[in-house]
């Protein structure tokens, strides 16, 4: 058996046809001129379209290039689980097959791990072409994440380079919705970062609809934090000293001898209530619902066939 590659570099797929053909090219050429020992992990996350062909016709170019298959799609950090599982190198880079992580920022990120750095993230210089909706929303979302984690993740990004340690560390922990920023971060260990600019795609179409970003979102401040749970708290709070107010003002009246009109306010205050009480069982229900994810305890994925 062939002795372990220092680099490990995992690439979740789907739909990458049109990109992985470059991404296979590409990462070799750059590590072979630096003298890196590797291996390239792509994860076809059941895709519809000729990427497990790309992967094949890969291999067949490169034996230092291997691929999984997913049985269907199980989304990005089950394929990135997946990747992390089967890498054998010294460290192991995750990144994105369409290449807009920079290559040659993972060069750098090598190299402070050669330094002693366990832990590499790179970090987005600026969010490159985005709408003002998807900067606002993703600035909120990073926000709370920060706080559930107690780590700046402002600049968050999947782009990391991590040391065996941390690695086999991630694979010990049990949750089955996995969220890697998240957890990548939380693990410790020795951190360095490096900054990086990201690519324009060249080829194809980014596969992260708003809807999907949103879903996502929510999926991992649940996941990872309570304060959805804390605006049960204090949603309850504000409605509390809004009837408190309400209360006095409809005694002052009472004991003053003015009739009190009354009827709208009942009915806006039915309304906010129970909009409220609503909203707080959707949210509780909601975490339920997680509960009884984790606590069926499936596997992140299924590999259907590997090479």
């Amino acid at each position: 058996m062939r002795s372990a590659p220092s680099l490990s570099i995992v690439l979740p797929a789907w739909n990458e046809a049109a990109m992985l053909p470059k991404a296979a090219r590409v990462l070799p050429e750059i590590l072979d001129r630096e003298k890196i020992d590797y291996e390239l992990i792509f994860v076809d996350d059941g895709s519809e379209d000729q990427t497990w062909a790309e992967i094949l016709a890969a291999h067949e170019k490169n034996p230092r290039i291997h691929g999984i298959h997913f049985s269907r799609n199980f989304g990005k950090e089950s394929a990135i689980f997946a990747g992390l599982s089967a890498s054998r190198g010294d460290a192991t880079c995750v990144m994105d097959c369409d290449l807009q992580h920079p290559p040659e920022t993972l060069i750098s990120m090598y190299r402070l791990w050669e330094q002693g750095a366990e832990v590499v993230e790179a970090v987005k210089r600026d969010r490159g072409k985005e709408s003002g909706f998807h900067r606002t929303a993703a600035g909120i979302f990073y926000r709370i994440m920060s706080s559930a984690t107690n780590v700046d993740m402002s600049h968050a990004s999947d782009f990391k380079l991590l040391d065996r340690r941390a690695v086999q560390a991630l694979l010990e922990m049990p949750e089955r919705n996995a969220f890697f920023r998240a957890m990548s971060s939380w693990i410790g260990f020795t951190k360095a970062q490096v900054e990086f600019d990201v690519a324009e795609r060249e080829d194809g179409e980014s596969k992260w609809t708003t809807w999907k970003l949103v879903r996502y979102a929510i999926r991992n401040i649940v996941g990872y934090s309570t304060a959805p749970m804390q605006f049960v708290t204090w949603a309850g709070v504000v409605v509390f000293f809004l009837g408190l107010i309400l209360g006095i003002q409809t005694l002052s009246r009472y004991f003053s001898g003015r009739a009190v009109e009354g009827f709208t306010t009942v009915i806006l205050l039915i309304l906010i209530i129970g909009s409220i009480v609503m909203v707080s069982l959707g949210i509780i229900g909601y975490y339920i619902a997680r509960i009884y994810e984790e606590v069926k305890g499936r596997p992140r994925y299924v590999v259907s066939r590997r090479v």
